[in-house]
């Protein structure tokens, strides 16, 4: 495959969307081809299971199991629709979460099996794997913070206890430590254009063509 495939990931409020767009508006301003693009949600299908896994039901709580196997429905059509297509026609992706929030999340945060993960992970992907995986890490209260400043409302995730973020938070480091080659951390609580600079000069080091 040709181009190259970027994920963001961290806990709620880390300040990846922001980062993404900053990214992208750099890499096209250097005249490369990107894509902008999010699990869940980011084609069709994902959409409807983005509404589906993230709005609040007080009355019929979503099982973890199914949600789990909703984020890899979701991935699954990602990947063959979007990612793969957009990777062979050489274009650059970065996405908005993918396979470690999984684990984070569903893993750590919710206490699924992380073999069961591992396995869902691989049949959803079919082995696509990030050329880069930049974490943006920052305290867990002050993303919780910056989401209740920034947004209408929480949505189910969100709306999580504190102790299942930090687990969130925890499984993310985990994750960094075991794919040091994959994953680098950038400090998330740094003012937005610091955390800009940071990455410019991490993609500089990785592709240096």
């Amino acid at each position: 495959m040709g181009g190259k495939f970027i994920v963001f990931e961290g806990v709620e409020g880390c300040g990846k969307t922001s980062q993404i767009q900053l990214c992208c508006q750099w890499l096209e301003s250097l005249g490369m081809s990107v894509v902008m693009t999010r699990e869940p949600g980011g084609t069709e299908l994902g959409l409807q299971l983005r509404r589906l896994l993230l709005e609040k039901a007080e009355d019929k709580p979503i099982a973890e199991v199914t949600e789990l196997l909703l984020y890899a429905a979701d991935r699954s059509q990602h990947v063959e629709q979007e990612l793969k297509p957009h990777l062979a026609a050489g274009k650059y992706i970065l996405c908005d979460r993918y396979t470690d929030s999984t684990i984070a999340y569903q893993g750590y945060g919710r206490g699924l099996s992380l073999k069961l993960i591992e396995q869902l992970n691989s049949i959803a992907t079919s082995g696509l794997q990030s050329d880069l995986t930049i974490w943006l890490d920052v305290d867990v209260e002050v993303g919780l913070a910056r989401k209740r400043l920034n947004e209408a409302g929480l949505d189910r995730i969100e709306q999580e206890t504190i102790a299942f973020h930090r687990r969130v938070q925890q499984g993310y480091a985990e994750l960094a430590t075991s794919h040091p080659a994959r994953i680098v951390r950038i400090d998330g609580n740094l003012k937005q254009e610091a955390v800009h600079q940071v990455i410019q000069k991490i993609w500089r080091d990785r592709f240096p063509s």
